[in-house]
């Protein structure tokens, strides 16, 4: 994850997946990075997806200093959403023992742990879980409105206190309804990894990793069942379950896996560097480095094409304040999107 609080104090923050976040000035000639936090000690990295996946700066940041982290932890194997404080003598640390843990999920398996949380448009928490893992989702919870495995999560964390849960927003989508976890936003996807919000539409992207053959980009709408494990993509995976996409949130797009194996989400692009660019919803894909862009007109998708074959390991976009966009790659960089010179 890479992420940029409205500080104003132009750092951008890089999660580690072992449970690190350096921060560093926004400056491409830098070449000096501090441990913002440390949690390694809490973080389990036992299985290949899992470690701390998420952050995001509360949208008061500047005034209260909080920001949220979600990671893998064992014993028994969960996910933690929690949040922490900035230092307040200085803007470059966190402070350790500041941890009040607000969500804790059980994770049946070592796959498939989502973890991209961000406030959207609206204040709200958004935090994405995968299905719970193993392979085609045994277990049957991306179906099953009664456990958020396999949902993207909505929650109120303005209320959260030393003593006091999370709330949940009255207009989510199941609230009052007997047997379904209310924090649901949408539900039926397999590992919702990377989602992001349209500066200035509000839309809720995200990509959906695939399992067999079919990687997926879905706009994510309140309350819509985007079909797994009976669909992967827009095709049928589950015959059992005769495929009736009636009433299904199916994908804007979708590629195969000629084309790579592992999507991962990324951002519609907003800044003012690159104008042909405005208004692509950019993404990649973890296996092939490809990165492609893609235009919607709130109906469907007029323009798909593959912008560049990078050859990294993407594990994540960033978008900084500006509405510039990052590359993070296993391959141990940061990367920028640049015009064409």
């Amino acid at each position: 994850n890479l992420a940029q609080p409205d500080d104003g104090q132009s750092h951008i923050f890089v999660t580690e997946q072992s449970g690190q976040i350096y921060v560093f000035s926004d400056d491409p000639e830098t070449t000096h990075t501090e441990v913002f936090l440390d949690i390694r000690d809490r973080v389990s990295t036992s299985g290949n997806e899992e470690g701390l996946l998420g952050l995001a700066f509360d949208i008061k940041y500047s005034t209260n200093g909080l920001f949220y982290v979600y990671y893998s932890a064992s014993s028994p194997r969960r996910s933690v959403l929690s949040r922490f404080s900035v230092n307040e003598s200085d803007p470059n640390t966190a402070d350790l023992s500041s941890e009040t843990i607000i969500l804790e999920i059980p994770q049946p398996y070592k796959n498939h742990n989502g973890g991209q949380i961000a406030f959207g448009p609206d204040g709200y928490l958004y935090i994405g879980l995968g299905d719970g893992g193993s392979s085609g989702d045994p277990m049957g919870n991306a179906q099953n409105v009664s456990t958020l495995l396999g949902t993207i999560l909505r929650i109120d964390v303005r209320s959260v206190s030393e003593n006091k849960s999370y709330g949940i927003p009255i207009d989510n989508p199941f609230v009052g309804i007997n047997g379904v976890r209310e924090e649901i936003w949408a539900y039926g996807l397999r590992n919702p990894w990377r989602f992001s919000f349209d500066a200035t539409t509000g839309l809720l992207w995200t990509g959906d990793v695939g399992q067999r053959k079919w990687e997926e980009i879905d706009i994510v709408e309140m309350g819509l069942n985007y079909g797994w494990n009976t669909m992967e993509g827009g095709h049928c995976f589950s015959p059992a379950n005769n495929c009736d996409t009636t009433n299904l949130g199916l994908p804007v797009a979708e590629y195969d896996h000629a084309e790579g194996c592992s999507i991962t989400g990324g951002y519609v692009y907003r800044g003012g560097e690159i104008p042909w660019l405005l208004g692509t919803y950019v993404y990649g894909d973890y296996c092939s480095g490809k990165i492609w862009g893609l235009r919607y007109d709130g109906d469907s998708v007029i323009e798909h094409s593959m912008l560049l074959d990078s050859n990294l390991s993407i594990t994540s976009f960033g978008q900084g304040l500006d509405g510039k966009l990052y590359v993070l790659s296993r391959n141990g960089g940061i990367y920028r999107i640049l015009p064409n010179k």
